[in-house]
């Protein structure tokens, strides 16, 4: 559905003065069709330079981007309006029309498409009910909380039908509770409608919620991609390690504060809710400090990751006996090194 070809954007220094700076460089990804694919990246990565070059908004300065079929750089202004319709976007802070009430925010992109006045209040009304709003039609902007008004930015995005809807951090000024309901209502909207989601994040929690696979930026260009599970169980960047670690709680100086071997044990499916944290102690005389983890899921799958310090007794057989039980064991600093 969305291929990058090896996509560069740079902006010009200040005033037109020289100094290029690159926001993307060499970036190459694809989206396949009906996926919820995540973008993660610190502030300054590039995440919002990709998302906007997926709609047009911006252009890239190397390298295609492919969406539909269409190569968006190459479509004229009729071309660009076609793919708007089939791209539906929402934003962080919502973009509503303060003077428009929730129904005429829902059904503004449908009137500049010209559609007839009765399509126009049929749509509106059934995207109401999908996104739960059907009572608030007549009130405005001022009058909604936070999670309301992005169920609205939501009905928008949806208005003209897409088969595309790009999520450009439509949770981060949100509060955890309304987090939750947002991901599960654009989860919903995946399954029900076959979208294909673009979802730019620098949350590791609302990738691990919903997509299928994620992408990792640092400095504008891809460090790590892949499976979910894979990058958020086994991560193979520094990049996606740190964030990983800031999802457990875990600060970046542990490895640096404590003695002995920090190690990060990963468990899944059953494994997740054995006692063996304590066998493992008294078999071996190890002695360990929680520095951080959880256990939740990854979809359906339960997980559990732990950082631990491990000091005295037989290390090497802890850690031997972890392995031996289906535990993966990470190292992640070691006194002295």
């Amino acid at each position: 559905m969305i291929t990058f070809e090896d996509v560069s954007k740079t902006y010009a220094g200040p005033g037109g003065q020289a100094g290029d700076r690159a926001a993307l460089a060499g970036v190459s990804l694809s989206v396949a069709p009906g996926e919820v694919f995540g973008v993660i990246g610190a502030s300054g990565a590039g995440k919002s330079t990709l998302i906007r070059l997926i709609n047009g908004l911006e252009t890239p300065s190397g390298g295609k981007v492919i969406v539909d079929g269409d190569d968006v750089a190459a479509l004229g202004v009729e071309g660009l309006r076609s793919l708007r319709r089939r791209v539906g976007m929402i934003f962080q802070h919502f973009n509503l029309l303060s003077s428009k009430t929730v129904a005429g925010n829902v059904a503004f992109p449908l009137k500049l498409a010209g559609r007839p006045d009765a399509e126009v209040k049929a749509r509106t009304a059934e995207l109401l009910a999908r996104v739960g709003l059907s009572d608030f039609a007549g009130k405005y902007p001022a009058q909604l909380s936070g999670g309301q008004k992005q169920r609205v930015g939501i009905a928008r995005a949806l208005a003209t039908g897409p088969k595309v809807l790009l999520c450009d951090e439509a949770t981060s000024a949100l509060d955890p509770e309304t987090t939750e309901q947002i991901l599960e209502l654009v989860s919903g909207l995946n399954r029900e409608l076959g979208l294909t989601i673009v979802l730019i994040t620098h949350e590791m929690d609302v990738v691990r919620r919903v997509c299928d696979r994620v992408a990792v930026l640092e400095a504008g260009k891809v460090v790590e991609t892949g499976l979910v599970e894979q990058v958020f169980l086994h991560p193979a960047s520094a990049t996606a390690r740190r964030f990983v670690m800031e999802a457990d709680g875990v600060p970046g100086e542990a490895g640096a504060a404590v003695d002995g071997r920090v190690v990060r044990l990963t468990f899944r499916g059953e494994a997740t809710y054995r006692p063996i944290l304590g066998a493992v102690a008294r078999e071996t005389g190890v002695d360990y400090s929680i520095l951080g983890g959880r256990i939740h899921r990854l979809r359906e799958t339960p997980y559990g990751q732990l950082t631990l310090s491990l000091t005295g007794g037989d290390v090497e057989a802890a850690i031997a006996r972890f392995q031996a039980d289906g535990v993966r064991v990470d190292l992640v600093a070691e006194a002295g090194r």
